[in-house]
């Protein structure tokens, strides 16, 4: 009784703790008959925290499971993400073969961990906002594995995995100084809010939303409309859906089990702090990433990690004009920014267009966009005079220094040392991944995934490739490289229709789409060589899209 009264008369929350870590201590006494006996650093076992002696559970005192969780919720942002757990408790053996995954592999959930703890609070706070369950905070883990700069081969990016289509759907800007799907602040609300459409859609079903946002919502809809016509169940795991999203679900579910309960799983779940690990700095004009990070005081890769939507050596002169810096040095930013003017914030120099330059030639030499060139020079076109002298904006710091830049993210993904041979293909009109890739005896996934490109990307003409060969090795190098830079292509045929204009003839016709004069003939059984042509006939034709080069 005396215990109760101490709790009820607390004044406020610091003090209710310590008065629950003063009664379990005593309770501790009495239980035991014993005098306290101090904690020393060698003991065999761990000093237990404030938040764990809170959490033992004495039912004398009145402190229920709810109320530790709230407490604990207070110090670990785990814990609070567990309190808001709502999807379905559900058992299915897809569900078991993810945990046994994790179970085997608690060295990944570790990485993982340490990966997440500058991102997590801002996610949980965005998704307990959005008043959506708490699980889909983990949706990163199975995404990517919280890495900022993942790239899938579905051209999917950062650690929500948005594709460009739909991030520049839920605003996402996507330009060459900066791509929204990687930035954790803009993306993290954009995946809130798709993930709440995603639900609206499918009637409240998480299940279904979560397997649409994996593979879309088409998708999902006429898997369970075909369930339905054949009076089949239309739960997720009823559904015929693609391998990667029979997988997906189980694997959010399992990992939720685990971040749970990670004691009966022997997991380790380190604790990360409930409270803000970074800060949004509004900025009102572009600046150096080096110079950000010295005025921060900040090594350049970790304010890179934390601003991973910036591709280039600065933040995007268009905007968005933010930065996120961690909390511990936000305001020692702020005040050396306020003393230094907008124009010493980037490096220029002055260029003089010399004969046969180009804006696209010198933007690649300084390594900025050719529209950032004309913005600062006012250019209304891309007409450039011989002569005449351009602003250019330039880094402070060599290149290679801005190691996390996309550049250089790249240049490292490639002179990784792998099988084969590397070679250095430039692109020729008509190429694709699948010809390169076949010709090379690589896959055509590991062939995008050497140039930080994605196996639907478009490849453009005169682009280069680093490409680890395993096409043979009996003749000489020099030789090698130079076959190699032009492999056979497959025919990829198309028909299409073509409208005769003046002066056009059989020859004149087949002699522009590369096919012969008897074909046309044998596709159009109302010409033939004794006929002249009529402006605005029809005709059919089956071109090798490989060898055509722009004509219509």
């Amino acid at each position: 009784m005396l215990i109760k009264t101490f709790l009820n008369n607390t004044i406020n929350k610091s003090q209710k703790v310590h008065a629950r870590f003063f009664l379990v201590a005593i309770s501790m006494t009495l239980l035991s008959g014993c005098v306290l006996q101090p904690v020393t650093d060698d003991s065999n076992s761990a000093a237990q925290t404030e938040s764990e002696i809170i959490a033992t559970e004495i039912s004398a005192d009145g402190i229920n499971e709810k109320e530790t969780s709230s407490v604990q919720a207070e110090v670990d942002t785990w814990q609070r993400i567990r309190n808001g757990f709502d999807l379905p408790d559900v058992k299915h053996k897809r569900i078991e073969q993810e945990l046994n995954w994790f179970k085997r592999h608690p060295e990944y959930i570790k990485r993982v961990v340490e990966r997440a703890r500058p991102y997590l609070h801002y996610i949980i706070e965005t998704v307990e906002e959005a008043g959506i369950p708490s699980d889909l905070a983990l949706l990163p883990i199975v995404e990517s594995a919280f890495q900022p700069f993942a790239y899938s081969h579905g051209r999917a990016a950062g650690i929500w995995q948005f594709i460009p289509e739909t991030g520049k759907r839920y605003g996402l800007k996507q330009n060459w100084w900066y791509d929204g799907r990687r930035d954790v602040y803009a993306s993290t609300k954009a995946a809130v809010q798709l993930l709440k459409n995603l639900n609206r859609n499918f009637n409240g079903n998480w299940m279904h939303a979560l397997a649409a946002y994996n593979t879309g919502g088409v998708r999902v809809k006429r898997a369970i409309r075909h369930n339905e016509r054949n009076g089949k169940p239309t739960d997720f795991f009823s559904l015929d859906l693609p391998k990667e999203t029979r997988a997906y679900v189980p694997k959010l579910l399992a990992l939720r089990d685990i971040i749970e309960f990670p004691e009966k799983y022997d997991i380790e779940l380190e604790q990360i702090p409930n409270q803000p690990y970074f800060e949004e700095i509004k900025l009102d004009s572009q600046i150096d990433i080096a110079l950000a990070a010295e005025l921060a005081d900040l090594p350049l890769d970790e304010l890179y990690h934390l601003n991973s939507g910036y591709n280039r050596w600065a933040t995007s002169p268009n905007g968005p004009f933010n930065l996120l810096l961690p909390v511990t040095h936000a305001e020692a930013f702020k005040t050396r920014l306020e003393e230094l003017p907008a124009n010493k914030r980037i490096n220029w120099v002055r260029h003089q267009i010399r004969e046969g330059e180009t804006l696209s030639t010198i933007a690649q030499k300084y390594h900025t966009s050719i529209s950032t060139i004309k913005r600062v020079n006012r250019l209304h076109s891309k007409m450039i005079r011989t002569g005449r002298s351009l602003t250019i904006p330039v880094a402070s710091r060599s290149l290679r220094e801005y190691r996390l830049s996309v550049n250089q993210r790249k240049t490292k993904l490639q002179n990784i040392p792998r099988e084969g041979r590397k070679i250095s293909h430039v692109v020729q009109q008509g190429d694709t991944f699948w010809d390169l890739a076949r010709y090379h005896r690589v896959g055509v996934r590991q062939l995008a995934q050497w140039n930080s490109m994605a196996p639907r990307d478009r490849l453009q003409a005169g682009q280069q490739l680093i490409i680890w060969s395993r096409r043979g090795s009996s003749v000489s190098s020099a030789v090698d490289i130079e076959n190699l830079s032009a492999p056979p292509r497959r025919n990829i045929t198309k028909r299409i229709g073509y409208r005769v204009r003046n002066g056009d003839s059989l020859a004149r016709i087949s002699s522009k789409f590369k096919v012969s004069i008897e074909q046309l003939k044998r596709w159009n059984k109302n010409v033939s060589s004794e006929k002249y042509l009529q402006p605005g006939q029809w005709l059919t034709l089956i071109v090798d899209v490989a060898r055509q080069s722009g004509n219509s």
